[in-house]
């Protein structure tokens, strides 16, 4: 991967995926890999989404019935969108979910 991945956790308020962001980027500094992972809630991110180029949008289960919506507003663009597994969600599992958001980028360039 070339470029910083731009990450981005969505949840209902975005307070749950925090500590899940931290995870991720402890795994990440760990790994030397250079990402970054934003967490907000599904109103900031629209707003984020429209002005920055986002490559990984990963949903929280608690919202993965916004899937289509988010579906059809990336339509056309090169970002990839995945619902974070419930387990790995709960466990707070910050090193399987950054290994879910690499797997879609590394299918960017594809």
């Amino acid at each position: 991967m070339s470029k910083q991945a731009n990450i981005l956790l969505v949840c209902s308020a975005g307070m749950s995926t925090s500590l899940l962001m931290t995870n991720m980027e402890k795994a990440a500094k760990e790994k030397g890999i250079d990402v970054k992972i934003q967490a907000m809630s599904s109103s900031a991110a629209n707003k984020y989404i429209a002005k920055e180029d986002v490559d990984v949008l990963l949903l929280g289960p608690q919202v993965r019935f916004l899937k289509k919506k988010y579906e059809k507003k990336l339509a056309g663009t090169h970002t990839k969108l995945a619902v974070i597994d419930m387990q790995d969600y709960g466990q707070v599992n910050g090193e399987k979910v950054l290994e879910l958001a690499l797997q879609l980028t590394s299918e960017i360039d594809k």
